[in-house]
């Protein structure tokens, strides 16, 4: 963060916290990245930046703070032979409070998501190229969409401090090719797609596999598959979370989900999005949000949800840039807009959030930090006008863009 006082932000919106109820919500402070901007903010509960990061990458996953104040996220520097498929990045990055890389580790095939284990490795979610001989038998997806390089699939790593690989995951080799079945709507670049991970106590993983429309939990000794769940309930979900329960937290998209219907027997889809809590034991949802007007919430793509200590659930609703917390009965008791928009030209003018974090005030890594709003001013920024101090854009970059528009990301 640059030092002085008085360090001027542009916005776009005179009001970001539009729902604040004090008595119900979990105090603290709320970690966020525009998604197609360098920045990091660290907010208030009124909605007042406390902390500023400018990274020198754009974001390629989620971003979180250590309980030593560092945070760790995957930078985008448009290197990465997988750009186009979605997000991702080459860097692994953890930097201290003011900015300064700590640790990194490199890796052009990275994507999505990342988990710190307790034993200080990390849990990488990759991309792999899928055999010939395998991709040719992978069933759904648009017929006459494959890739001219081949099929990319799933795969994860742990990696060690140094960087050592002591453990991996090939997807294409414990998937089922008559279960398994990629999304009827989707292109067939990859088969699996995972853009979500977490693990159990016990190491095993839980991964959201988003044009399978199924969260999938993997034997971390055997490798093998031991439970899929969400052929009929989710549409291409994003970000489950392992809750102290054993029970799955997860942001259900609602994007291409698939519907049973007595009276239609055909397949039909419905569009909108939900945060669900499923007993893996059981299969059974015991717990979801969403709107009664199910338009008024909804996001095709990214998207969070995570439990918070006093049985709130905070809700990123990621291609609004909204974020807000629900208690356990769906009341909204705090809700943010990013005011930070960006124009891209796959999405036009965008405040996209890939993810959001509640901080506690009592977090060690925010104990004894300088936390004074006071320190930042504010600037309405008219809408439509570029910012004097946006970053140029480089040719590579608008071609990727470009192409990951025709790809439909």
């Amino acid at each position: 963060m640059k030092g002085g006082t008085h360090i001027h932000i542009k916005r776009m919106t005179e009001q970001s916290v539009t729902i604040y109820d004090q008595s119900k919500v979990y105090g603290g402070y709320t970690l966020f990245s525009p998604h197609h901007t360098t920045d990091v903010w660290l907010i208030d509960m009124k909605g007042r930046i406390v902390h500023h990061w400018r990274m020198p990458y754009t974001l390629g996953s989620d971003v979180r703070l250590f309980p030593n104040g560092n945070q760790i996220r995957i930078h985008r520097t448009l290197e990465e032979p997988t750009s186009f498929l979605g997000t991702g990045g080459k860097e692994l990055v953890e930097v201290d409070w003011k900015g300064n890389v700590v640790w990194k580790y490199e890796d052009l095939y990275m994507h999505h998501d990342f988990c710190r284990l307790e034993n200080g490795n990390t849990m990488l979610n990759r991309y792999v190229l899928i055999p010939d001989e395998i991709a040719a038998k992978v069933k759904g997806g648009l017929p006459g969409t494959e890739l001219k390089d081949g099929m990319w699939g799933a795969a994860f790593q742990e990696i060690t401090p140094d960087g050592k690989v002591v453990w991996e995951w090939l997807g294409y080799e414990h998937m089922d090719l008559e279960i398994d079945v990629h999304c009827a709507l989707e292109r067939r670049s990859i088969w699996g797609y995972v853009n979500g991970l977490d693990v159990f106590p016990s190491g095993d993983i839980v991964a959201s596999f988003r044009t399978l429309n199924n969260l999938i939990i993997i034997d971390k000794q055997t490798g093998a598959i031991k439970w899929r769940w969400g052929t009929w309930e989710l549409g291409h979900q994003h970000n489950p979370t392992v809750l102290p329960n054993g029970n799955i937290l997860v942001f259900d998209n609602g994007f291409h989900r698939r519907v049973q219907d007595e009276l239609n027997p055909t397949r039909r889809t419905e569009g909108y999005s939900r945060v669900i809590e499923v007993n893996p034991k059981t299969n059974e949802i015991v717990w979801e949000y969403k709107d009664e007007d199910l338009l008024n919430f909804y996001s095709g793509v990214c998207s969070s949800a995570e439990r918070l200590p006093n049985g709130n659930t905070l809700i990123c609703e990621s291609t609004k840039g909204r974020i807000f917390e629900v208690t356990p009965d769906s009341e909204i008791v705090w809700e943010f807009v990013n005011p930070f928009y960006e124009y891209k030209e796959t999405l036009g003018l965008s405040n996209l959030v890939f993810r959001a974090h509640r901080y506690g005030c009592d977090y060690p890594g925010l104990k004894g930090r300088d936390l004074n709003p006071d320190r930042f001013k504010w600037e309405l920024m008219e809408k439509g006008k570029p910012s004097t101090d946006e970053p140029h854009t480089s040719e590579r970059e608008k071609v990727l863009r470009k192409r990951l528009g025709h790809l439909g990301y």
